[in-house]
């Protein structure tokens, strides 16, 4: 099963006061760079930016999307990724997850088909920021933007409901896949993982 994926890179870091997609690990590589190759070594078809207007993301070799519904958040940049992919599903991982494996990703898609995605839950706890969704999903995306509802656990719910996702349990071994770096204090409690998987 081919799919797209998408790293939402575009939040303005104002807790971390400084861009997070440039934060450094693993030996210098950047945070950006480390995802697209967990995305890569996860077998995606195509790797999309979902990226901020201001920064030159030419380095990293992936296609930049802007978003269609300025100023709206991560939703925003999950609906622009829909409606670009050229593949059934599309992978949307943040790109604030330093210890997000590829395995982790790999054991997510497997319980995804064409017409339906996976969404991890965490002992309950919905992680719509590093999930699976079917290209079908973009209206529900664009219709909740036009609402002015920006959630993207609510979009998450939504597409659950109408039966283009399922949730997907995650047990606590895998906690640290959905660890992320908010502020600087967390970048040296959360160390990255050092390879892909």
């Amino acid at each position: 099963m081919t799919y797209s994926a998408v790293i939402l890179a575009g939040g303005q870091s104002r807790r971390m006061g400084r861009d997070k997609a440039f934060l450094q690990v693993d030996g210098g590589q950047t945070l950006l760079a480390r995802q697209i190759e967990i995305i890569r070594h996860a077998g995606a078809a195509e790797i999309y930016i979902s990226g901020r207007a201001d920064t030159d993301y030419s380095a990293f070799g992936c296609r930049v999307l802007p978003d269609r519904y300025p100023d709206v958040g991560p939703l925003a940049g999950i609906e622009a990724a829909l409606n670009a992919a050229t593949h059934p599903l599309l992978l949307v991982l943040a790109v604030d997850l330093p210890r997000m494996s590829a395995s982790c990703l790999r054991r997510l898609l497997a319980g995804c088909t064409e017409e339906r995605g996976g969404i991890p839950c965490l002992h309950g706890q919905a992680e719509p920021l590093a999930a699976v969704y079917p290209r079908a999903t973009q209206v529900l995306a664009a219709a909740q933007i036009r609402a002015g509802e920006n959630a993207v656990r609510a979009f998450a719910e939504q597409c659950v409901e109408a039966g283009l996702a399922r949730w997907e349990e995650f047990s606590a071994d895998a906690a640290p896949c959905f660890d992320n770096w908010n502020n600087p204090c967390d970048l040296a409690q959360l160390a990255p993982a050092t390879k892909p998987a």
